[in-house]
């Protein structure tokens, strides 16, 4: 499910790093891999969209860490906020659901990496659950 909203905003807890997303957001997906899960507390919600689609309209605050060979996350070095992930070569950015502002009108449609989960929590709904990607 992915919604045509003209257009989407969010942000970090402090206000330092404020997007808007112009068109429509891919449906969410709820990633449960071991980065995630360190850099969210839980399993990571991201919805995305097209890099181009994307306007920082506060950026003081964000920054990028490079967590893997081919990935890094944007996040608030403020509040610590985990807002983006974005793999190199691709030009669409991931965002963190929870930064939405509501209405988001989105909804987790798939999980991935449940073979990383952790043993703290189950999966229980009827949605696909791939074991990796």
């Amino acid at each position: 499910m992915s919604t045509n909203e003209a257009a989407h905003t969010g942000g970090c807890l402090c206000g330092g790093v404020r997007y808007r997303v112009r068109g429509s957001l891919r449906g969410i997906i709820a990633c449960h891999c071991s980065q995630c899960r360190r850099t969210s507390g839980h399993f990571a919600a991201m919805t995305s969209a097209p890099a181009i689609d994307i306007e920082l309209t506060a950026a003081d605050r964000l920054v990028w860490y490079k967590s893997s060979d081919t990935a890094e996350r944007g996040f608030c070095n403020g509040c610590g906020g985990n807002l983006f992930w974005r793999q190199a070569g691709r030009d669409e950015i991931s965002i963190t659901a929870g930064t939405l502002d509501a209405p988001t009108h989105l909804a987790i449609e798939e999980h991935i990496f449940v073979a990383d989960k952790s043993d703290y929590y189950s999966i229980n709904d009827d949605l696909p659950k791939k074991q990796q990607w």
